[in-house]
């Protein structure tokens, strides 16, 4: 029997599949000592777009709300999550930047990172893990699975011998966004890479969208991995990872072990699912088997945005038909790995082929770039005929005259007019308009409303269906009025 141990992804994965990424700090803040005493190896926490979705919509300034939470947990090793080449944009970020972006999380406490790229630039996966290395900080690289004709066993492993050769990284992470992985596939895929990690522990994280993923994680635990990533109950399943509490009954009912204090998983997972029901957010979620997922692998929060970018032109009845297309367009673009950014290139071009009813009649800079190497060598050629229908694309000369720069950290600071490296990466990051709101709400409250009722609940489904600035209801018992702030 193994002894397992437990990656908490309730305020990172949890968040971004479910909510997100509008996990506020005073909505975590009561309960974050619960998790940080619960005993998990590591709780995942931080991630550039959580930085620019609290900005941009919660007006909330990141890294103060990061050093309430830090500080709330100093029991645990916290974890943030980078890609090896870029941070909130789809286009590729100057390497002196994400140096830096690693050096301030470590500042602010995180100590533990799992770095990835779907298309493996191995030597910038190094190049970070190095400067995690200057904090004594803990590396996980990150073996994102894929589904394809040329994603093969020996492909990741090779991939994983490669990363696991740097004595800067500490475990492999396989991790599999769409959820696909079963038994059959473990038992050839963990074997293969961890004879070329010789040694280095494993761990699992896998969002369960077709609900396969908590029983994969009893397959990979018998194939001798040992971290597994769960998420509290309300914030875990559908497009999250498992939820703790299962794996935990699971895993005990086969025999294995856990340090985990389960006494704490209730305070935890009622406080979640309160705030989720006050913010309007998913909780609770459950997925149905659909096989058009194995062959699209789109990732759960990026069904959302083809979704919305759906219901900008009224075509919501087209959305299976986008689906196939991703599927689709992934096969001729060479099988990127459905991950950030490429989810998004390849989500959004299916997109755009099905509303145009003309396939690469527009073609967004980032596939040219994408096209050009500009994010690393593509995993198989991309299709002849789509290569040339790219490369000839309006935007394409334009493009390729400009290719990413890199500039140094001093020409950064001249052109952010700012030395303060968490301004710097503010600045880098988002608009200055949104920094403007963000500074202007003040302070990050440390604490949230839990404010409902059946009552409540109705008031908030009618004003996100009235089209009105304001509503009143009357009746023997009540008089509300409602009015929408401009």
């Amino acid at each position: 029997m193994a002894h397992v141990e437990f990656l908490d992804e309730t305020m990172r994965d949890g968040q971004q599949s479910l909510w997100g990424m509008r996990m506020q700090a005073g909505m975590a803040l009561p309960v974050s000592p619960l998790i940080d005493r619960t005993g998990f190896r590591v709780i995942d926490l931080a991630g550039s777009s959580l930085m620019e979705v609290l900005i941009k919509h919660a007006q909330e300034n990141p890294w103060e709300g990061l050093d309430l939470l830090v500080n709330s947990m100093p029991r645990t090793r916290l974890r943030g999550g980078m890609r090896s080449n870029a941070s909130v944009t789809f286009g590729v970020t100057p390497d002196s930047l994400m140096d830096l972006w690693m050096r301030q999380l470590n500042e602010h406490g995180i100590r533990s990172f799992w770095i990835y790229d779907v298309l493996y630039n191995i030597d910038k996966i190094h190049r970070l893990a190095k400067v995690a290395k200057e904090y004594g900080s803990e590396v996980a690289g990150s073996i994102m699975f894929v589904q394809s004709p040329v994603h093969t066993d020996a492909y990741f492993a090779e991939k994983a011998g490669q990363m696991a050769a740097s004595p800067d990284i500490d475990t492999i992470l396989l991790y599999d966004t769409a959820g696909v992985l079963e038994k059959e596939r473990l038992k050839t895929l963990v074997p293969a890479i961890q004879k070329a990690i010789k040694g280095k522990p494993m761990e699992f994280h896998a969002n369960n969208i077709l609900g396969l993923s908590g029983k994969a994680y009893l397959d990979a635990v018998e194939l001798g991995v040992t971290i597994l990533h769960t998420a509290s109950r309300p914030m875990a399943n559908g497009p999250s990872v498992p939820s703790t509490e299962s794996v935990v009954k699971n895993l005990e009912t086969l025999g294995h072990t856990h340090s985990l204090n389960k006494s704490l998983f209730k305070p935890v997972e009622d406080h979640f699912r309160a705030v989720g029901h006050a913010a309007g957010f998913l909780v609770d979620q459950h997925n149905e088997y659909d096989v058009l997922a194995v062959h699209h692998q789109i990732p759960g929060g990026m069904t959302g945005t083809l979704k919305a970018q759906l219901a900008q032109h009224n075509m919501m009845d087209r959305l299976d038909d986008v689906l196939e297309e991703t599927a689709r367009v992934r096969r001729e673009l060479g099988y990127p790995g459905m991950a950030t950014p490429f989810s998004q290139l390849v989500g959004t071009l299916a997109v755009l082929n099905v509303v145009t009813g003309k396939r690469y009649s527009v073609i967004p800079d980032e596939v040219i770039q994408y096209a050009a190497g500009y994010y690393g060598e593509t995993v198989a050629p991309i299709e002849g005929n789509v290569l040339d229908q790219i490369m000839t694309s309006s935007r394409a000369r334009e493009v390729l005259a400009s290719p990413p720069p890199q500039p140094s950290i001093e020409d950064l600071q001249k052109q952010y007019g700012t030395t303060d490296p968490d301004e710097l990466i503010l600045r880098a990051l988002v608009p200055e308009p949104a920094l403007a709101r963000m500074r202007a709400a003040g302070p990050v409250r440390q604490d949230f409303p839990l404010l409902s009722s059946p009552e409540l609940d109705q008031v908030r489904k009618l004003m996100k269906l009235a089209s009105v600035p304001a509503v009143q209801i009357r009746s023997a018992q009540m008089n509300l009025s409602l009015r929408r702030e401009a």
